[in-house]
């Protein structure tokens, strides 16, 4: 089921995302493609987008919302400006991982799974990062932050506040 965001597409809207599904000459092959590039238009995939991708096409929604929900890379509901991982994996968890998670909950005022009210941040959690030897791990806008500690976390946050969110980062 696709959720209710509470928004519509625009006609100017439609018109995007109609140009993003011609610049992939509107093949299914080129469907995970597609979804990035929306995502990245609007920072989740709203529900009409699904829709037009689906006719466009030619695939069944079903289909579409299947991968849109299979791969963590989609997001169905708006997402933050900034998006911050804090690892859980084993290694990171002996280390202090649920600690820097806690930390970053109370800075951010969300619990994990989260956006901010002001939109600025998504805070996640992921089970392994694979970078055990630097853990604990935090990962904001992609960037790496190994052995976390309750008192880097705040300085890392501000940085982020203070920039803008990370631009579109796939090559077309």
């Amino acid at each position: 089921m696709i959720p209710n965001t509470g928004g519509t597409i625009l006609a100017v809207e439609k018109d995007k995302i109609q140009s993003i599904i011609n610049e992939h000459q509107g093949l299914k092959k080129n469907l995970i493609a597609i979804l990035l590039d929306i995502q990245s238009e609007y920072n989740h995939l709203p529900p009409e987008s699904l829709r037009r991708v689906a006719a466009a096409l030619g695939m069944p929604l079903i289909d579409v919302i299947g991968v849109a929900t299979f791969y963590r890379a989609f997001s169905l509901v708006p997402r933050g400006k900034h998006t911050c991982l804090v690892c859980l994996g084993t290694a990171c968890h002996v280390r202090g991982g649920q600690k820097i998670l806690d930390e970053i909950e109370r800075k951010l005022g969300v619990a994990a799974g989260q956006n901010t009210r002001d939109g600025q941040f998504t805070l996640e959690t992921v089970a392994c990062l694979g970078c055990c030897a630097i853990g604990p791990v935090v990962v904001v806008d992609g960037e790496y932050h190994g052995h976390a500690t309750i008192r880097k976390v705040g300085p890392v946050l501000d940085k982020r506040r203070r920039t803008k969110a990370p631009g579109k980062t796939r090559k077309k």
